[in-house]
């Protein structure tokens, strides 16, 4: 019995842009991943506290559950992206019958998620650090 192929490429891609909402884990493992669910349930709970406490709060705490999933499926796009073909197809693709040929594309996308998310980690941070310590003075 063969079963779909998963593309490792296709999935870096999705935690990449789409990461944020677990669209890769539903790719992956389908509609019953708790996981997927999570990082879905990010985007409605960042919007109803906006909704809810948007005029007295700032924006990015309102939002800290999304910017959290954003961060994690950068980091999920970097362990796909950097896990060796022979291990996604032993793992995904067992019963596949193709095997993953992973082109530079995957590793353009692992660099850009690794810029990205540095980016957004050190800004998260310094917001953080910034509302702590000064209320938001400076921004």
């Amino acid at each position: 019995m063969t079963s779909s192929h998963k593309n490792k490429t296709l999935t870096t891609f999705l935690a990449t842009v789409f990461g944020s909402i677990g669209l890769h884990r539903f790719y992956l493992k389908g509609s019953s991943d708790i996981w997927g669910w999570l990082h879905f349930a990010s985007l409605p709970i960042s919007l109803l506290a906006y909704c809810l406490w948007g005029k007295d709060q700032q924006v990015a705490f309102l939002f800290g559950p999304l910017i959290v999933s954003g961060l994690i499926a950068f980091l999920e796009s970097l362990i796909i992206g950097l896990t060796p073909d022979e291990k996604w197809d032993a793992k995904y693709n067992a019963n596949s019958d193709h095997q993953s040929d992973s082109s530079w594309f995957v590793v353009l996308l692992v660099v850009l998620t690794l810029g990205i998310g540095a980016i957004g980690l050190i800004g998260a941070i310094a917001r953080t650090f910034d509302l702590l310590y000064t209320g938001g003075a400076y921004g």
